[in-house]
């Protein structure tokens, strides 16, 4: 599949990428030849990480807390420091804890506003400057959810904070779009995570079924009848990064599997 989407070189940092859609889209552009940073606040999983995906290509680990501004600084700078710069950016964030509406108090949801709005709204200003700064016609990608348009009561804190990704998304799309810099989401649905996995034991202790009932019961409400793979995930990922989507920018794309009602 090498050489695929044209990515072979293309400098790339994926954020919250030790597992998950994060570790597959890495593992994505390593196929394809690019060079890869990845990044996780969990020193051990972000080295077995590394150590799987430095079989495929070119990776460098570095650790660092999304909700801390002086280890969003220090990615940055290390990125730059192993890659020379930087083509291409996919901000990837692991969830706050799922609970309702009225379970979360103030520190849960200032937690949530640090991860899904302030750390990719800073991330992405010091990506932009960089690229601004080099020339660069590079792509960002922000993983969000379908939660942006239809809302999970049970993941409170993640629905209503992850809505801000699609703000600076279409926000970015306009300002940078003059610096031929292309910004697009990603709204992936119901992915086989342990994020779902654990989604599915909430669900299955809450109704007091059967794990395989409640998975049964989430896969019904999926017209395509399944979870998805963080393989397809990363396609749309891929796609999003490369010349093939060349005239896409402020697009945000749902994967799935038909799971939103909403139109638009």
């Amino acid at each position: 599949m090498r050489g695929t989407f044209g990515l072979a070189g293309k400098r790339v940092l994926v954020t919250a990428a030790s597992r998950g859609i994060g570790f597959g889209a890495a593992k994505a552009f390593l196929e394809e030849g690019a060079r890869v940073v990845i990044n996780s606040s969990n020193r051990q999983r972000i080295s077995a990480a590394a150590r799987e995906l430095k079989a495929v290509g070119e990776v460098h680990a570095v650790v660092g807390d999304l909700t801390h501004k002086e280890d969003l600084d220090r990615l940055i700078a290390e990125t730059k420091r192993h890659l020379g710069g930087i083509d291409i950016f996919v901000y990837v964030t692991g969830p706050p804890e799922a609970g309702t509406f009225l379970e979360k108090g103030y520190d849960e949801w200032e937690e949530a506003a640090e991860l899904m709005v302030v750390s990719p709204a800073y991330l992405a200003r010091l990506v932009a400057l960089d690229m601004v700064d080099s020339g660069t016609k590079g792509s960002m990608i922000f993983l969000a959810s379908v939660t942006n348009r239809e809302p999970i009561l049970t993941i409170a804190t993640s629905g209503v904070c992850r809505i801000a990704i699609s703000g600076l998304t279409r926000t970015l799309a306009r300002e940078l779009g003059s610096k031929g810099i292309r910004v697009n989401g990603i709204l992936p649905g119901y992915i086989d995570t342990a994020r779902v996995q654990k989604i599915l034991d909430t669900a299955a202790t809450r109704k007091r079924i059967s794990r395989s009932q409640a998975l049964r019961e989430l896969e019904g409400e999926i017209p395509m009848g399944r979870l998805g793979t963080t393989k397809e995930v990363a396609q749309v990922i891929l796609f999003l990064a490369s010349e093939l989507s060349s005239y896409v920018s402020g697009a945000l794309v749902p994967v799935d599997g038909a799971y939103l009602r909403s139109v638009g």
